[in-house]
C-alpha cells in the first residue's frame, strides 16, 4: 500500500482568525497540488486529517480534485506534537493489508518525524522538510517494513 503524506496549506495567523483556516494563498497552493495529484490518478481509499481546521480544509480540497469527497475523516494522532510511533505502527499494519493507498494530512513537526521514522527508522533524521501544501508519496519496500520516497509535489513547482 502506498502512503501519501501532505502538509496543510498556508494558514491565516491566529491574530487574523484564531481558528487558523487556510489563507487565500494557501487555498490556491492546495488547489494546484491537488490538481496535479489528480492527473497522476491518485485514488486513495481514505484521506485522514488531524481534525484541525486547516488540515481538514486541505483534505477536502484534495478529495474534491481526486473525486473522493466522501472519503475524508479525522484521525487521532495526527496533530503537530503527537507521538509519531503510534501512527507509524498503524501505517505499517495498513501497508500489509491491501494494495490501496491512504493520505494523511497533517502538520509540522509531526510529518517530518513520521516520514523519517517510516523511511530510515529514526524520527530525528529530518529526511524531508515539508513546506506548506507539499504532498509526498511513500512506497513500501516490503510489507510491514520501511518505505522509500517515491516523489514529492510542492506548490512552488506545480
Amino acid at each position: 500500500m502506498d502512503v501519501y503524506l501532505m502538509r496543510h496549506g498556508e494558514a491565516l495567523s491566529a491574530e487574523e482568525d484564531e481558528r487558523r483556516p487556510l489563507s487565500p494563498a494557501g487555498r490556491a497552493a492546495i488547489e494546484r497540488v491537488a490538481w496535479r495529484a489528480a492527473t497522476a490518478r491518485l485514488q486513495p481509499r481514505m484521506i485522514y486529517h488531524s481534525g484541525i481546521l486547516r488540515a481538514e480544509q486541505t483534505a477536502e480540497i484534495l478529495a474534491r480534485h481526486l473525486g473522493v469527497a466522501g472519503r475524508v475523516q479525522p484521525r487521532p494522532g495526527l496533530e503537530p506534537d503527537d507521538d509519531v510511533r503510534t501512527v507509524a505502527q498503524w501505517v505499517l499494519e495498513q501497508a500489509g493489508q491491501d494494495d490501496e493507498c491512504i493520505v494523511l494530512v497533517g502538520h509540522l513537526p509531526f510529518l517530518d518525524r513520521l516520514t523519517s521514522l517510516l523511511v530510515v527508522g529514526d524520527l530525528r533524521a529530518q529526511l524531508i522538510s515539508f513546506q506548506p501544501g507539499a504532498l509526498v508519496k511513500l512506497l513500501p519496500r516490503h510489507p510491514g517494513s520501511t518505505f522509500q520516497v517515491g516523489w514529492m509535489l510542492a506548490p512552488g513547482v506545480v
